[in-house]
């Protein structure tokens, strides 16, 4: 049960580095264009980390969640959440290939 768990943190670690990623790009672009579509999508990435990083702390290091998303939470859950980040991560793949095309 726990391997849901762990794939699941494993997964909001890769969703970090893709999103640190995107921002650097995004925050160039916004540096060098200063338009509205690249702040725009530089505070997208912001907001995205940001839900990252709040999910991992709930998923790693807060002691009451932390315990329970790892042995008390059904299966069933797990499964869902962990396909919502799969979704993410392809989402943000995909993001990074057209923005460096």
């Amino acid at each position: 049960m726990a391997i849901w768990i762990d794939s699941l943190r494993l997964t909001i670690g890769v969703n970090l580095l893709l999103i640190l990623g995107l921002l650097s790009i995004w925050g160039r672009n916004f540096l060098q264009f200063r338009s509205k579509h690249t702040l725009g999508l530089f505070v997208f990435g912001l907001m995205l980390l940001s839900e990252n990083l709040l999910a991992l702390y709930f998923f790693q290091f807060d002691p009451v969640l932390h315990v329970w998303f790892s042995a008390e939470m059904p299966m069933i859950a797990q499964r869902a959440i962990m396909l919502i980040r799969i979704f993410e991560t392809i989402g943000l793949v995909f993001l990074i290939w057209i923005t460096w095309d």
